[in-house]
């Protein structure tokens, strides 16, 4: 064999002594081959350093591709990130290869995105649905048992798997903190556009704090923005008000930046925050910052398991599976209200 060539599936044959039909019967698992045969196939394939070509056996025999798609909204955002790692690393033992998009949570990017992925056959089908995205036009796709799984949000018109955080409790129990540290005024930062899922649960777990503490809502004390540098100006509009907040709730992590941001330029100390979603340095601001923390991993490991499931064989009704959320009491979210207040 030349050395500036790849091996083929031929001189797999030729090195082991055997037709080209019993290589690939034994690396596609399609047929009988003794125990010694297929031992030496492997041998020959590890020697020779020789790679099945997956995409041209999906088109020769009309299976589906060993790659699960995955669309997220922004690959820049830590969160996914996460949960994209946690979902590669449950599906690696299973001969899978996870592919990535960025919808940047536009409808049209999404959909040409899964029309990508739908194209090349892909296993498994995950996506962090946008804002106004519909999904009916999956059933035929979901029918034929393509497993399709919702992450963080649910889907439009499709009734499907669904892994998601406990958005409203985890907010309601974020809110409850400020509450029981004597906090009356108590600012809402949260991401746009307001139809999102995650923000409205999370606007919900807010109002459901306030009302469960006899506090009444004020519309005033609820911004919203759309990156780090909007959820700034939006936190200092907040604190400018003829009867400022003494503590601010962030929606995300993305917002929780922005809000320390201004905190730190304004010199605003004693306002206390607490953060929906852990932020990388929490620990070292000053004081430490107080979150509502999800559990990517788990969300990522849960939705691989799922889809996995789904793949073996499992036909049972759809399901939401909620996983966790938990409060990290660090400092920023104990502070007192100022005495002059």
């Amino acid at each position: 064999m030349a050395a500036n060539r790849r091996p083929t599936l031929a001189d797999v044959a030729r090195e082991v002594g055997v037709s080209a039909k019993t290589v690939s019967r034994v690396l596609n698992e399609d047929g009988p081959a003794s125990a010694q045969t297929r031992e030496q196939v492997l041998a020959a394939v590890t020697k020779l350093g020789f790679q099945p070509n997956l995409m041209a056996r999906n088109i020769r025999v009309g299976g589906p591709d060993t790659t699960i798609g995955l669309v997220i909204p922004d690959l820049a955002n830590p969160f996914f990130g996460t949960v994209a790692r946690s979902i590669e690393d449950t599906v690696r033992d299973r001969g899978l290869t996870l592919l990535m998009g960025s919808s940047a949570d536009d409808p049209d990017r999404e959909r040409a995105l899964t029309d990508k992925f739908l194209a090349r056959r892909v296993s498994i089908l995950m996506v962090v649905p946008s804002v106004g995205a519909g999904h009916a036009r999956l059933k035929t796709h979901r029918a034929t048992g393509l497993p399709i799984v919702f992450i963080d949000r649910p889907g439009s018109g499709l009734a499907t798997d669904s892994v998601v955080s406990s958005n409203r409790a985890g907010a309601h129990d974020g809110v409850a903190h400020l509450i029981a540290h004597g906090h009356q005024r108590i600012g809402f930062v949260g991401d746009l556009p307001a139809k999102l899922y995650t923000r409205r649960e999370r606007l919900a777990g807010y109002r459901s704090a306030l009302q469960e503490a006899d506090i009444d809502y004020d519309r005033s004390l609820v911004a919203n923005a759309h990156d780090q540098k909007g959820a700034e100006a939006a936190a200092g509009q907040l604190l400018d008000l003829a009867d400022p907040p003494t503590a601010l709730f962030a929606g995300n992590n993305i917002m929780a930046l922005g809000i320390v941001a201004e905190l730190a330029r304004s010199g605003r100390k004693h306002v206390a925050v607490v953060a929906f979603d852990d932020v990388s340095l929490a620990d070292a601001l000053e004081p430490a910052l107080t979150v509502v923390a999800q559990d990517p991993e788990e969300i990522g490991r849960t939705a691989a398991t799922t889809a996995l499931a789904r793949l073996d064989g499992d036909h049972s009704r759809a399901r939401t599976i909620t996983v966790p959320t938990r409060l990290i009491v660090r400092g920023s979210g104990e502070q007192p209200v100022p005495a002059h207040t």
